[in-house]
């Protein structure tokens, strides 16, 4: 059985007329008996009672019409959806972030990306750097978005923001009067840190931040995650060097301020497998041309 014998059974079933039938179907006549007769033999069956006055569905054939009928929907349905997938006008898509993506711009780019594309099912896991390069080498992620330009060769990666680093302090800390703080008026003070293992590249820059003002941090708490650095300090735990970003917060009990003559910069990277060919990829992160 095919779906060209339902189609033209289901024709058929409408018109009860072979010759009609054919025309709608854009085919001759013999085609369309032929293919009855074999939708007939498969099914083991007669579905029409034919003679030279009229055609008739058989009991058996108004009981293959509504089957017909849903099996033709779901063909179409399924043809469509693929057709969308193709286009990228459908699909899913699995999103991994770190944390403070969430203040810079991922909610309002992924409301702007639903709003434009709605039958796209996009899911959300928040994962360190570390974790979702993991994430994209075994196929659990299709996209993410990362602090570290250090990934393996089979992933692919556009800088997407860049921004400097702020000084992150307790809101009660003597420095958090002033409009600025120099990294050299931090010397001695403990830090929150963004831990090693989970972001290389982020320990390395802050601890080369302090290095250029003559000093090395001393480091009290390590974290996995950059809100965990602001709640810390917002503590009373230490002080931070965070992405300006983590600003927007609104922790109770840290305060933020400009770092004077540091030119580092925090830097965020939208990464996919190279050999993924999902266009919702790149539509995703366009929202943050």
């Amino acid at each position: 059985m095919e779906l060209r014998h339902l189609r033209y059974f289901s024709v058929l079933a409408e018109e009860l007329h072979f010759s009609r039938a054919a025309a709608r179907l854009s085919i001759s006549q013999p085609p369309l008996s032929v293919a009855i007769r074999q939708l007939e033999e498969s099914v083991g069956a007669r579905l029409f009672e034919r003679n030279n006055k009229e055609v008739r569905l058989t009991a058996a054939g108004q009981a293959m019409q509504l089957s017909a009928r849903k099996i033709l929907a779901q063909a179409e349905e399924a043809a469509l959806e693929a057709r969308n997938v193709a286009a990228g006008l459908a699909g899913r898509l699995r999103v991994g972030f770190v944390g403070a993506m969430l203040y810079r711009g991922l909610p309002q780019a992924l409301r702007n990306f639903q709003a434009r594309y709605p039958q796209v099912r996009v899911t959300l896991t928040e994962l360190n750097s570390g974790d979702q390069i993991a994430g994209l080498m075994h196929d659990r992620l299709d996209l993410g978005f990362i602090h570290t330009s250090r990934m393996p060769d089979e992933l692919d990666s556009r800088l997407l923001l860049s921004e400097p680093f702020v000084c992150c302090l307790p809101a009660r800390h003597r420095l958090a009067r002033g409009a600025a703080v120099r990294p050299v008026d931090l010397t001695g003070e403990p830090f929150v840190l963004f831990s090693q293992s989970v972001s290389p590249d982020y320990y390395d820059r802050i601890l080369a931040i302090c290095a250029e003002a003559g000093f090395r941090p001393e480091v009290r708490h390590e974290v996995r995650h950059w809100l965990a650095v602001v709640s810390l300090v917002a503590q009373g735990l230490g002080v931070g060097l965070v992405p300006r970003a983590l600003q927007h917060s609104a922790l109770r009990g840290a305060a933020f301020r400009p770092l004077a003559g540091v030119d580092a910069r925090s830097e965020t990277y939208g990464v996919s497998r190279r050999d993924a060919h999902n266009p919702l990829v790149a539509r995703l992160f366009d929202e943050f041309s």
